[in-house]
């Protein structure tokens, strides 16, 4: 593993709080292509780990914030080509929508909050609709919706990184609701700051 990764995974590990593991994320690619995950391998040895499930810091426990997870270097190439793409057809940074997708589900297609956002941009239903998304736990199509989000939160609020990031949080109303400031909620305010460095750690990571 080169340097900048290194750096990278334990960058993205400082920023998740770490505390003790409550599942692993096993993965493996089949000879059609077929990506498989399970918790539980059972001495299969075509499964790798590539995600480890972390606990919340007690702040944000406190708020009612979801789990942040710590990905595996072979997790995040799995769903860079798919980045990279929507990105580039959105003319988003790359390196923000890994960011958003590292605080928001860890890499998890499967992903569902308490609140009901779905898959790996966590995106509501109502917003899914909006961008077109047909079904949210299929990466691809989650990726593009939420990417499209960002885009347009961001023409919205001049390119203003820490608004567009509020306001993909909770919600732009609430942003305008606030006088185009960060909204007086915890899990908001918790969560701009997060995002924002590991928009950092990836900007200078090769991964």
């Amino acid at each position: 593993m080169t340097r900048s990764k290194v750096s990278l995974l334990l960058g993205v590990l400082a920023l998740c709080a770490g505390r003790p593991a409550l599942a692993d994320i096993y993965m493996f690619k089949d000879e059609k292509g077929v990506v498989h995950f399970t918790n539980i391998p059972n001495g299969d040895k075509r499964y790798r780990m590539v995600r480890k499930e972390e606990t919340t810091s007690d702040y944000a426990r406190a708020a009612g914030m979801p789990q942040y997870v710590m990905p595996t270097a072979d997790l995040i190439r799995l769903y860079r080509p798919i980045i990279e793409t929507a990105a580039k057809a959105h003319g988003i940074e790359t390196a923000l929508v890994h960011a958003v997708i590292t605080a928001e589900s860890g890499y998890n297609p499967r992903a569902v909050s308490r609140a009901g956002a779905q898959g790996i941009m966590q995106l509501m239903p109502d917003t899914a609709r909006r961008f077109g998304v047909q079904n949210s736990f299929d990466a691809t199509e989650n990726i593009h919706g939420g990417v499209k989000y960002l885009r347009d939160l961001l023409v919205m609020f001049n390119g203003n990184k820490e608004l567009a990031l509020a306001a993909y949080n909770a919600g732009e109303n609430a942003v305008i609701r606030a006088g185009n400031r960060i909204p007086p909620y915890a899990e908001t305010a918790h969560y701009v700051p997060k995002v924002l460095g590991l928009y950092s750690k990836f900007k200078t990571s090769r991964l």
